[in-house]
């Protein structure tokens, strides 16, 4: 079947008792055993669930891999990524320099202190990550594609081949295009991590986060740490999450189709003076981007000619929220400065280009011309 059917009918049919077509809630946590010794496959709700294994299995089944974990949150996802890596105790982890900017909290406040060196470095390009790779001691290489805000595009099977010769894991956080439009294990992945709050559940009403192993082995080590730390998605947003991965695909072609559009009319708007987009034929990652993935995604940021006009963009916008997070049906306006990248030095700001002008937009679904008139109006 095509991966639109996959989606569609994700977590269908998985209970053939009553034959419902959605997936049962099991709001319990703990469950009764038939005897002495024996159990049901549930025992607690911590440990496996039905509903929240039932999605954990249409994850593999929509997005390749060979094991899925469903988290409380992408954080939650992500730092149990980050145990899992570090069993092989190698100290440095190769992340790309302009991620979320929890990813850099998460990595300086909780794994540095314990002796794990983050090395920041730019993942499109290969060189680079090349170089550091060189110097020896990385546990893994984690790459977003694109990333989060300048929608940089690495070229992941470069990075996985480099990284598996020097003997660390690739990772990828693929929540920007989620597997409808980029397969990482296509791609040498060996784990793919998704802030499930944004596409993959798509409304603006669930916090979750899900990883992806390659392997058995390296699935169950993850189950294991998923278990242990007890960061999991509980059985109400593990159906909701199934609920919204029905729709992706039809969500995902229209935020795309909308996305082009708005970056074209930002591109040649007078009061903007950058836009960065890998759909538009002249960005750096758009050729690397269009040869690896389906699409482009949703997400675009823009710089405006001068740095008093972003207040009044968040205070005009009416059809576009001012809002954190992305990913939702809804249309949103972050300025990263001070919002997803508060924690980054302003010297890194700087220097990356996130900066007093930067705004990044999660384009919705709504009419592509009431975002556009939005903009226009609010860029006066």
């Amino acid at each position: 079947m095509q991966l639109e059917t996959w989606l569609a009918q994700a977590g269908g049919r998985s209970d053939p008792r009553t034959g419902s077509l959605s997936t049962p809630i099991h709001q319990t946590a703990t469950f009764s055993h038939p005897r002495l010794g024996e159990s049901t496959g549930y025992d607690y709700s911590r440990t496996a669930n039905p509903t929240r294994s039932t999605l954990e299995k249409a994850l593999v089944e929509v997005g390749g891999g060979a094991r899925a974990c469903a988290f409380a949150s992408g954080m939650a996802a992500l730092d149990a990524v980050m145990r899992l890596v570090l069993e092989s105790g190698r100290k440095r982890v190769l992340c790309t320099e302009d991620p979320y900017g929890g990813t850099i909290r998460l990595l300086e406040r909780f794994f540095r202190p314990l002796g794990i060196v983050p090395v920041y470095v730019d993942t499109s390009d290969t060189r680079a990550v090349l170089r550091e790779l060189d110097a020896g001691g990385a546990a893994a290489v984690v790459a977003e594609i694109p990333t989060n805000p300048l929608m940089r595009v690495a070229d992941v099977a470069a990075l996985a081949d480099a990284a598996h010769a020097s003997g660390a894991t690739m990772v990828v956080d693929n929540t920007f295009l989620t597997p409808y439009l980029f397969r990482p294990f296509e791609h040498g992945a060996d784990i793919a991590v998704y802030s499930a709050t944004k596409y993959l559940c798509g409304h603006n009403d669930v916090i979750a986060g899900a990883a992806v192993c390659l392997t058995e082995e390296m699935g169950a080590r993850l189950a294991a740490i998923q278990n242990a730390t007890g960061g999991v998605l509980g059985p109400l947003d593990s159906w909701l999450f199934l609920r919204g991965l029905k729709t992706l695909a039809i969500r995902m072609d229209r935020q795309q189709t909308n996305a082009l559009a708005v970056a074209e009319f930002l591109a040649g708007h007078p009061r903007v003076a950058k836009v960065h987009y890998p759909g538009l034929t002249g960005d750096p990652g758009h050729e690397r981007l269009r040869r690896q993935a389906r699409g482009f995604g949703g997400m675009l940021s823009f710089e405006v000619d001068d740095p008093d006009l972003v207040p009044r963009v968040l205070a005009t916008a009416r059809v576009f929220s001012f809002a954190e997070s992305l990913g939702g049906v809804e249309s949103l306006v972050t300025f990263p400065a001070v919002q997803t990248h508060a924690d980054v030095a302003e010297a890194v700001k700087n220097r990356l280009g996130i900066n007093n002008r930067l705004l990044r937009l999660s384009i919705g679904i709504e009419n592509v011309a009431d975002l556009i008139a939005d903009l226009d109006d609010a860029l006066r």
